[in-house]
């Protein structure tokens, strides 16, 4: 029996030490090892401990060594070009995976179906820190993500993107000059080819530190206005997503 495709999770990072250790860490060995997993970071230059954390389970730590300032599409498409896996799982550098084993069973048999060319998963909050106001956003933003997909128009937030390599080559990998809503410009791209499949069997969760900065509805406002701005002028309205640390 020949070995099961590789798959190559990216995660772009920037000054994540806090973080990122429990986030890695959801990689273990056998686990990788079961799956055929390469887990690849792509650091945008961060000046604090993240890079010696990410070595500790990287297979491959793409440095920013000149420190140019990169966005997440920059991010992204640099730790896509030095993985090597047949399948791309690109998820941010707060995402946890629930039930893991399952997730990536899961996306292997659903991304060779014939019609569907990228997966993505509703998203939550952590669930050991989520309030009310979570639970109530965020399931109102999966439907609405789940609805984009349903008409046809493509959608897939950043916590969760899988595509085959060959599709994310086709498209050109995500638009550089596109510093906020590049994961909607993304998908909306691939779907020319075929289906989102918006799999709601799958769960990943989020850290909700830019929800208690700035408010679920001036963010909500903000991906609503880039999303608009990318599909009619291919720019997001803000030229750096400031991250929230």
């Amino acid at each position: 029996m020949s070995e099961a495709k590789k798959i190559s999770v990216v995660i772009p990072t920037l000054q994540e030490e806090k973080i990122i250790d429990g986030i890695l860490s959801q990689f273990t060995t056998d686990l990788k090892k079961g799956h055929n997993i390469e887990l690849v970071i792509s650091d945008g230059g961060s000046t604090d401990r993240t890079l010696e954390i990410a070595r500790k389970y990287a297979d491959v730590v793409v440095e920013n060594k000149n420190r140019v300032k990169q966005n997440i599409s920059i991010g992204r498409n640099t730790g896509a070009r030095a993985s090597s896996g047949e399948i791309l799982v690109f998820i941010n550098g707060d995402t946890l995976i629930s039930d893991i084993d399952f997730f990536f069973t899961h996306i292997r048999k659903v991304i060779e179906l014939s019609a569907v060319k990228g997966i993505t998963a509703p998203v939550y909050i952590y669930p050991d820190i989520e309030t009310f106001a979570d639970k109530f956003f965020h399931n109102f933003l999966n439907i609405y993500f789940y609805f984009l997909n349903v008409i046809g128009l493509g959608m897939g937030r950043g916590e969760c993107h899988v595509v085959k390599r060959a599709m994310f080559d086709q498209v050109g990998g995500y638009d550089e000059r596109v510093a906020a809503g590049e994961d909607f410009d993304f998908f909306r791209r691939v779907r020319w080819y075929g289906k989102i499949k918006f799999d709601w069997k799958l769960r990943v969760f989020e850290s909700p530190r830019r929800y208690r900065k700035s408010g679920y509805i001036k963010i909500i406002l903000l991906w609503l206005l880039n999303a608009i701005t990318v599909l009619l002028f291919k720019k997001s309205i803000v030229d750096e997503w400031k991250p929230v640390r």
